[in-house]
């Protein structure tokens, strides 16, 4: 009988050390302990004994279990006895230490009591770390919720993010979304919210998303110039502000005339008025560099027919129309067809006729518009025409030349003079540096002439910051002899960015005496934007803030009628 008993008491150790090895499923060591009562026949001592025999044995006379099966995880005891009394045992916690003196300590799925409010709560899988006590070592919520960024401890929800063939799996955990995006919120503890484990994001790249994540863990936000684009769009996906409000003002402050086309394509998707403000401003002012920019050829419909409507463009119809035949090529490219002048016309359609081809010179039209077959016969006979015959046909394209923008002028100085002996060159720079509060579109220079009768200037004018050189140009003015100011140019108008200084000199060489500037102000309001002056170390000719050359900078900009 004693045999038996031992007997059985041994097959549920073994037992209870598989069980243990396996899961915490405490119901289970109550079964087995009926189990071997039974197998011990009358009297059999009850299940509870039998249990708590199984973990006080003494271990010298048998050797309860291998230590590989002891309790890994210290809050299993407790759990016992919890299982234990709810299922109408009074059973005490057992009390087993095991021989290791480090064990790995695996973190519990949910807090005991808290049950979720979500009615779907699918844990992925046994949560773990490395580290028992990796709490300890982060004393703010941020870095404790920042450690499980990207991570799969305590994670209940996976996203598969990006297209076919290209997809990432990322874990993450549903609070934190919910917390940070109303979006989640609804998917996951809304009233429609579906229980999955993992959701298919086809339309993020997966940089993107986890760029998204990162700010909803860890209030950081970090974006590229690759990415960003992307990131605004899952930024308004899942209805994240702040985030969406970050890469805006990220595009605005890199907007070029290179991507303004494209970004003012992607603000129109995205709606966001202020930033197609600003492309615009880019836009209309260096016009003919957007035009020419690789991203042209990239924008939608849409976006071109606004551009090729656009009343304040600053470029010549000739750029417009090449612009249009690119793009043109580019769509046929993308509908898989040849890029023939036919066909260019056709997905064209009607954008066409918004190019003001009757407004360029007659030379322009006869050695350009006219010879690149995208006319037929009777537009291109109609078009000569208009431009010779005082009986005009009617035309299908605006006549009406674009207004294009009006430059502005920022005078520094409040009053001229010249003095005998005064204003010298011989080869020296006469320099100012300034800024602004906006962002403008700096066109050229007005400069002082002769103040003693007629004479001809050769000029080198140049716009630099911190020491490199933005543009410059070699060209010519005729002075007439008066106070007036002569305008000089760059070929292209250079985007002016706010909150920064840059340095406009000339040097100039023909009359030797000229007027120039004093009583000068370190200060200039025009319309919406304010100039500040301080003096430049390379003006080597005596120009300052109080006096000297470069008497106005010519600019496009907003308006006082802008808003």
């Amino acid at each position: 009988m004693l045999g038996a008993e031992q007997a059985g008491l041994s097959a549920g150790r073994h037992a209870l050390a598989w069980i243990l090895g396996q899961a915490n499923v405490w119901y289970l060591l109550y079964r087995c302990a009926h189990f071997v009562g039974k197998g011990q026949g009358p009297p059999a001592q009850s299940s509870v004994s039998i249990l708590e025999d199984l973990f006080t044995l003494d271990e010298d006379q048998h050797q309860l279990v291998d230590e590989e099966y002891l309790f890994e995880n210290s809050d299993l005891n407790h759990l016992a006895a919890e299982t234990l009394n709810n299922g109408s045992l009074s059973l005490s916690p057992p009390h087993v230490v095991s021989q290791r003196e480090t064990l790995q300590v695996m973190q519990p799925a949910s807090a005991p009591g808290s049950p979720p409010s979500s009615p779907c709560v699918s844990p992925i899988g046994p949560p773990g770390t490395l580290d028992p006590n990796w709490q300890a070592s982060k004393p703010t919520v941020r870095e404790r919720n920042a450690a499980m960024f990207n991570n799969d401890l305590m994670a209940d929800i996976r996203f598969v993010v990006g297209s076919p063939g290209a997809t990432q799996v990322i874990p993450a955990h549903k609070y934190v979304l919910a917390t940070g995006s109303s979006v989640f919120f609804a998917m996951f503890y809304g009233g429609l919210a579906e229980c999955k484990e993992e959701i298919e994001v086809p339309d993020v790249e997966p940089s993107a998303f986890l760029t998204l994540l990162k700010y909803l863990y860890c209030d950081e936000i970090q974006l590229e110039a690759d990415t960003v684009l992307a990131t605004l769009y899952v930024a308004k996906k899942y209805i994240v502000p702040h985030l969406a409000r970050a890469c805006v003002n990220y595009l605005e402050t890199s907007l070029t005339a290179k991507n303004a086309c494209l970004l003012l394509s992607q603000s129109r998707l995205f709606e966001e008025p202020e930033l197609m403000q600003r492309c615009w401003e880019v836009i209309d002012a260096q016009a003919e560099m957007a035009l020419k920019s690789e991203g042209f050829v990239d924008i939608d419909m849409s976006t071109l027919e606004s551009v090729l409507g656009r009343e304040t463009l600053n470029c010549k119809e000739m750029n417009l129309l090449e612009a249009a035949l690119n793009w043109a090529a580019a769509e046929c490219g993308r509908r898989e067809i040849e890029a023939t002048p036919q066909n260019k016309r056709a997905v064209l359609g009607s954008a066409l006729y918004l190019i003001r081809i009757p407004t360029m010179t007659l030379e322009e039209f006869a050695n350009g518009a006219a010879q690149i077959g995208i006319l037929t016969q009777q537009e291109t006979i109609d078009i000569f025409f208009h431009f010779t015959a005082n009986n005009k046909p009617s035309l299908q394209y605006p006549i009406k030349p674009r207004a294009g923008l009006k430059s502005q002028v920022c005078h520094r100085f409040q009053s001229c003079a010249y003095r005998s002996n005064q204003w010298r060159y011989r080869g020296r720079c006469d320099s100012i540096q300034f800024s602004v509060d906006r962002r403008i579109f700096v066109v050229g220079f007005g400069l002082y002439g002769s103040s003693n009768g007629a004479a001809d200037y050769a000029v080198k004018i140049e716009l630099k910051r911190l020491g490199r050189v933005l543009a410059e140009n070699n060209t010519k003015f005729f002075s007439d002899g008066s106070s007036n100011t002569f305008h000089v140019y760059f070929d292209n108008p250079i985007q002016i960015e706010p909150e920064s200084f840059y340095t406009a000199s000339a040097i100039l060489d023909g009359g030797e005496l000229s007027y120039f500037g004093q009583e000068g102000m370190s200060e200039v309001t025009v319309g919406q934007v304010t100039f500040q002056f301080q003096c430049s170390s390379e003006s080597t000719n005596g120009t300052g803030v109080q006096g000297g050359q470069i008497p106005e900078l010519i600019f496009y900009g907003p308006s006082h009628d802008e808003h």
